[in-house]
């Protein structure tokens, strides 16, 4: 991989929606089909912990298990100050070269760490536009990584990968290059809580 994209915008875009989560939105739907806002942050917490032992090919429970194989539970009692740290230190973590060599694992799914970097920069970017969404906060993806992201979904299987992403959603021919890949990551880019 030429260029390696920066985590560090989305992460910090994903940071900065938490200060907009009240304790109010905790029970809200989210655009992750029969979950909650509460369970979306205990998923982002997990991921945030997953993708930086990931790329700092730390292989152990947190890149070796599925983060989901239990369900989703409810958000950790410190998330308000757990997910912040978790995603500055994940996006960190993809900065230093060697992350984005060799083999890695997160999830219990062995990748090429500039695969699983990009999937990283993915799960960290489209649940921010899930909190967002379901929070009624805004959400922009810098020029940057939307290119990336945009090269990135198009490898998605349109019908879906089960547990993962749900099949396509069609999108007109004026919608923006973020609905674009909101609606190939299985997003309905007009969801509403």
């Amino acid at each position: 991989m030429d260029t390696r994209p920066d985590l560090l915008p989305s992460a910090h875009r994903l940071t900065g929606l938490l200060d907009g989560v009240t304790d109010d939105h905790l029970a809200r739907p989210t655009p992750c089909e029969g979950r909650t806002v509460s369970q979306l942050l205990a998923h982002i917490d997990g991921l945030t912990a997953a993708f930086r032992a990931a790329a700092d090919k730390d292989f152990g429970p947190l890149t070796d298990t599925n983060p989901d194989a239990g369900g989703w539970p409810e958000a950790p009692s410190g998330w308000r100050e757990q997910i912040p740290a978790r995603a500055d230190a994940l996006a960190q973590a993809w900065v230093a070269p060697d992350a984005w060599d060799g083999m890695t694992r997160a999830g219990g799914v062995e990748l090429p760490a500039e695969v699983m970097g990009l999937v990283a920069l993915g799960e960290v970017t489209l649940h921010g536009w899930d909190l967002a969404k379901a929070t009624g906060q805004n959400f922009d993806v810098d020029d940057a990584t939307l290119a990336v992201l945009s090269g990135y979904v198009q490898g998605f299987d349109t019908g879906g990968t089960p547990g993962i992403f749900g099949p396509a959603v069609e999108v007109g021919d004026d919608a923006t290059e973020l609905d674009r890949v909101l609606a190939r990551a299985g997003r309905d880019p007009q969801w509403q809580a």
